[in-house]
């Protein structure tokens, strides 16, 4: 699978735009800073994370001439899958992430409270990523 493949289905091309691409690597790197906040809850502190987490992958994805259609559903499991794609992501980590976006929506929608150690995990992955998008 290609992301060509995903044209129309899942994502729509777009010209890189740099100054975009680095506004969502900004954003990325104050919502990290943000999720290192210890007096935050955990789960504030885990939204903030995976928010850290997309923002860069949506920025990875626009730098290599994609966005995802928001309109259909499923957007941010395209991001997190399209992450071998465009950096060379390997499947376990993207795995990771997957489960990371699933615990999200079962907190969100269903109220279940994030643990410290959830928490703790989403910031470390957040982390990880800025750190290899940034450093490369």
């Amino acid at each position: 699978m290609t992301l060509a493949n995903l044209l129309g289905l899942l994502l729509e091309r777009v010209e890189p735009d740099a100054a975009n691409i680095g506004r969502l690597m900004g954003a990325a790197g104050r919502s990290l800073a943000d999720a290192r906040l210890e007096k935050m809850s955990n789960e504030g502190r885990f939204d903030m994370a995976y928010k850290a987490i997309m923002q860069a992958a949506n920025a990875v994805l626009q730098a290599n001439g994609y966005r995802t259609l928001t309109s259909k559903p499923g957007h941010h499991q395209t991001m997190i899958q399209s992450l071998p794609m465009t950096i060379g992501l390997d499947a376990k980590t993207m795995i990771v992430l997957d489960g990371l976006r699933k615990q999200r929506n079962v907190s969100d929608y269903s109220g279940d409270p994030v643990s410290e150690s959830m928490a703790l995990e989403a910031i470390d992955h957040a982390h990880s990523c800025w750190f290899w998008l940034t450093n490369g």
